[in-house]
């Protein structure tokens, strides 16, 4: 019987400076298209109440990481998405997804957008208002997949089926962000803690 060779494992790689030029290249100084692919979230038809998120990306020593690239996905206020499943219509120009990056000098982003309704769970549950995250950075050799709830949805994040799944309690406040405003705006703080205390609870997905 011939015996097959093992393959060697290919090397790993971070995501380096390239990804802020191939998927960002605005925030790197090239001017290359009008408008960004996945700056606009929302879209100025979409109903409900406007949010801006902000927050830092933080590592084990506690210092803000500043080359991180975050993607955003959620639902409008009805609770829908934006595609043929997504569990009903949504407005003109709603995309439901949009992409920021850090500020180089900070490490703070931000996005503005709708606050997302509850959306279907399985067998028959419903989660609590949410947007699903996920980021890289140089250093991190795979995506983290993480999600931000609101801390004005107590009611609807003590029934939230992922939220009830983690099986440490004292982490899933790791997952809340906390509401402030500034000026009019409601803003939503939300910090990613990457190592340490306090990190941050993420998902295979």
């Amino acid at each position: 019987m011939t015996r097959l060779p093992y393959l060697k494992e290919t090397p790993s790689q971070t995501a380096g400076p390239y990804v802020h030029i191939g998927l960002a290249p605005g925030a790197a100084g090239f001017d290359i298209y009008e408008r960004e692919l996945g700056h606009d979230i929302a879209g100025p038809h979409a109903a409900g109440q406007r949010i801006r998120v902000e927050g830092l990306v933080i590592d084990g020593t506690g210092s803000p990481i500043k080359d991180v690239m975050l993607e955003a996905w959620q639902a409008n206020a009805a609770g829908h998405y934006a595609h043929a499943q997504g569990g009903g219509p949504v407005e003109d120009g709603f995309r439901g997804w949009g992409r920021v990056i850090t500020d180089f000098a900070t490490g703070e982003w931000g996005f503005d957008t709708v606050k997302p309704g509850p959306v279907p769970g399985r067998n028959g549950t419903v989660q609590a208002p949410h947007i699903s995250l996920w980021l890289v950075a140089r250093g991190i050799n795979l995506g983290l997949h993480t999600r931000l709830y609101f801390e004005d949805e107590a009611e609807a994040n003590a029934a939230d089926p992922v939220l009830n799944g983690i099986e440490w309690a004292a982490r899933r406040p790791t997952l809340i962000a906390r509401r402030t405003g500034h000026d009019g705006t409601v803003i939503y703080r939300f910090d990613i803690r990457i190592q340490g205390e306090g990190e941050t609870v993420f998902f295979e997905i």
